[in-house]
């Protein structure tokens, strides 16, 4: 494995990001095209508000910090269907306009779906824990390879969607979980549980279901120390992934090496997007290995 990459979501036909600059990007998802905000970049965009504003169907409004609402700019479905092709899988994902500007889905995420995938595949019957499942792009790349999987996410809504979209993908038996993903691994630490793959995608900030208060810089060396201690030496993988500024994939690999010894297959960089104007986005650090 190649240990410092740029990973882009080369596969993801049904994605694109068409511009940004000025705090917003401009993303096609399949027949629809959208504006966000994107604090990342605080470049000049290569194109103008009128190009922009004449190909988007809609616009995110922020209302505060938190919050905000879509304003529809053209005729167009809500909520609506994409599909990822996978070297060896197809995901299908129903998106939808949210308060909070996300749409339901990741792009950038799909790189690790391989990975997933291959690793998932090579080891027989694999027991994976996907933690901050969100939608279940990861959770549905796990089970595609035969993977047992348990999808772990804090907010009951976010499960309820990744089982529609695990539905639509025509894919079964997951165990869902709405919890706390510290609270459980810990109880599985102390329960003496093993699993072959791990996945996390923690936020910066959240509440969990119980109203759990999490901050990743707080957080994070308890979590990776106890996430280390369900792994089956041998026989086992993680996915590391954090959009924190905070939080640089040495950062990462130092936790992970401080609980599990040095990494001898691992890869971490960055996750980023490329856009049609020629511009890279970044979209978060990663660690990856095999252990």
């Amino acid at each position: 494995m190649k240990q410092y990459k740029l990973l882009f979501p080369e596969k993801f036909s049904d994605y694109k990001l068409i511009d940004s600059g000025n705090g917003q990007k401009l993303e096609q998802f399949g027949k629809y095209t959208v504006i966000r905000p994107e604090p990342q970049a605080i470049w000049k965009p290569q194109l103008s508000n009128f190009e922009w504003e004449s190909v988007a169907h809609a616009r995110y409004e922020a209302e505060d910090a938190q919050k905000g609402k879509w304003k529809k700019l053209k005729d167009m479905n809500n909520p609506w269907k994409i599909k990822y092709r996978g070297s060896n899988f197809t995901l299908f994902f129903e998106l939808r306009f949210t308060q909070f500007r996300h749409l339901g889905i990741f792009p950038e995420q799909s790189s690790h779906w391989e990975f997933i995938w291959e690793q998932s595949n090579r080891l027989k019957k694999p027991k994976v824990l996907n933690l901050f499942a969100y939608t279940g792009g990861a959770s549905m790349a796990a089970r595609a390879a035969g993977a047992d999987v348990i999808h772990c996410e804090a907010m009951r809504q976010v499960v309820a969607w990744a089982k529609h979209n695990m539905q639509i993908s025509k894919l079964e038996d997951v165990r869902w979980l709405v919890e706390d993903a510290l609270k459980f691994v810990k109880r599985e630490e102390k329960r003496g549980h093993k699993y072959n793959g791990i996945i996390m995608d923690p936020p910066s900030f959240g509440i969990g279901p119980s109203g759990e208060r999490w901050k990743l810089h707080d957080k994070l060396p308890e979590l990776i120390k106890a996430t280390c201690s369900l792994l089956i030496p041998d026989e086992s993988f993680m996915v590391v992934n954090t959009y924190s500024h905070h939080q640089s994939p040495l950062i990462l690999k130092g936790l992970v090496e401080s609980n599990l010894g040095r990494l001898k297959h691992f890869e971490l960089g960055e996750l980023a997007i490329n856009s049609g104007q020629a511009q890279v986005l970044p979209s978060g650090s990663y660690l990856r290995f095999v252990y």
